[in-house]
């Protein structure tokens, strides 16, 4: 016995008409073409023997490939921890009443934006002979309480770290701010109303709602950094994942695998990156998605008609209205 249909209401719905779905040849079709293409790719990637597959393992957990790997994870690590807190910083006085803190922040983002990551770190490298002593003391006279050579503090690898965290500043303040300029101002002026100084009003009210549109675009900035690591060559700091691949491929004339070497390792770490990035934005984005405050068997009890299009976030909205109603009645 066929069930019957019925709407919303418990009556019957009569000549109800069976849709048919819509065939749709055009993304089969493409479907079938990119999934032959992709085996087809692979199957090169496998049988051509120019790879070496056979050096590319050998060499794949290489004693100064893994130390390339520290390396390259703790300049990234430093980097992008570094770039975050002065971008927040540099963000803030944007946003300042101050014209010399706007000033200075508009200038530091315009250079460092304006000037290639590769000529940076030439420029970092090259530190400790435009600049062969740090000394402390009174601004423009000779007196001097302390000093020490620029090359004790500025070695390869802090030039590395520092080239590259001042560089992702200047790309990170954008973002902070872009942030910050999302939250609404009627929640600044309500802290306000209740006392809550600027200081407290951004670390409670703003920032950790400016976090979700935050957080995308910084995970894709940490996934540059990673990448962009392999530039510190111009400092020059020999000891990343890169140089290290590059280094052996030299000294066995094989570029091509070690080049796959080095290729798996940044997919690998990026996956992982990748990973983390998706779980702190579902954690920011708590508070902004569709959630049911009613129980799960309520949905189907509702009164009213359900459109047969409606969606799963739709049905969740209508029963949050209808709680809502019911608490305000």
């Amino acid at each position: 016995m066929a069930k019957k249909q019925v709407d919303g209401e418990g009556l019957d719905i009569p000549d109800r008409i069976h849709a048919l779905p819509v065939r749709r040849t055009g993304p089969v079709v493409a479907g079938i073409i990119v999934a032959l293409l992709a085996a087809m790719l692979i199957q090169g990637l496998i049988t051509n023997p120019r790879f070496e597959w056979n050096i590319v393992w050998k060499y794949l957990f290489n004693e100064n490939v893994l130390e390339g790997i520290g390396y390259t994870l703790l300049l990234t690590v430093i980097s992008m921890v570094v770039a975050i807190i002065l971008s927040v910083i540099l963000a803030i006085m944007r946003k300042s009443i101050n014209p010399v803190l706007r000033g200075v922040s508009w200038f530091f983002i315009w250079f460092f934006r304006g000037t290639p990551v590769y000529t940076q770190l030439v420029f970092w490298g090259l530190f400790s002979v435009l600049v062969p002593k740090l000394s402390l003391g009174i601004p423009f006279t000779s007196v001097t309480f302390w000093s020490i050579d620029s090359s004790v503090i500025i070695t390869a690898f802090n030039a590395a770290w520092v080239g590259l965290a001042l560089n992702e500043a200047a790309y990170l303040s954008e973002i902070v701010r872009a942030g910050l300029e999302a939250v609404d101002p009627g929640q600044t002026e309500a802290a306000k109303a209740l006392g809550m100084k600027r200081s407290l009003i951004m670390r409670r009210i703003i920032l950790p709602q400016a976090m979700r549109i935050i957080i995308p675009p910084t995970g894709n900035e940490t996934i540059g950094m990673l990448k962009t690591t392999s530039l510190v060559l111009a400092v020059p700091f020999t000891l990343e994942l890169q140089f290290a691949t590059n280094a052996i491929a030299n000294r066995i004339y094989k570029p091509i695998p070690l080049l796959l070497v080095a290729c798996i390792w940044y997919l690998f770490i990026t996956s992982i990156l990748m990973i983390i990035q998706s779980r702190l934005e579902k954690h920011f984005g708590k508070g902004f998605e569709a959630r049911s405050i009613v129980a799960e068997d309520d949905g189907d009890q509702l009164d009213g008609p359900v459109a047969v299009s409606e969606t799963k976030k739709d049905r969740i909205v209508r029963g949050n209205d209808v709680k809502m109603i019911g608490l305000n009645a």
